[in-house]
């Protein structure tokens, strides 16, 4: 791509990010164990990513201990970085319909698995670029608002 799309259009390549796939890179960090990085399938609600693990994963102890997190979904050459805040979700505290779209985004639910829970994640910047060109003005959401008009 010779130049960079504008700010709606890459607002729109989030939202198809967000809505396309199920597989993202989740990176997690704690002063006592430093960073992690997985991967994981989650479900986007259209404001949130539902994901899971196990409680006794260091994903899941990292969110307890720092919740601010950060995800990559696509590839290195177009990509969509999400910053975000995570709560962890309790299997019987999940909404049913989370649950249940989750398991149908992931082949895997996790109330029939012992052990896991679910994690949310709420963004609060967004960064979408394809190639060096497309470097400056990557932000497509700051503390949480969208910086252009909604789109329907």
């Amino acid at each position: 791509m010779d130049g960079a799309r504008p700010l709606l259009d890459r607002r729109a390549a989030a939202l198809e990010h967000l809505r396309s796939n199920s597989n993202l890179w989740f990176a997690t960090a704690s002063d006592e164990r430093g960073p992690h990085l997985i991967p994981v399938s989650y479900w986007w609600d259209g404001t949130r990513l539902t994901t899971a693990t196990f409680e006794n994963s260091r994903t899941f102890k990292n969110v307890r201990a720092q919740p601010k997190v950060r995800v990559a979904i696509g590839s290195t050459g177009d990509v969509l970085i999400v910053d975000a805040t995570a709560t962890i979700v309790a299997v019987t505290d999940i909404d049913p319909a989370a649950a249940d779209a989750y398991a149908r985004a992931s082949g895997n639910d996790p109330r029939s698995v012992s052990g896991f829970t679910y994690i949310q994640l709420a963004p609060e910047r967004m960064q979408v670029w394809r190639g060096p060109a497309e470097f400056a003005g990557r932000t497509v959401m700051h503390r949480g608002v969208w910086l252009d008009q909604p789109i329907d």
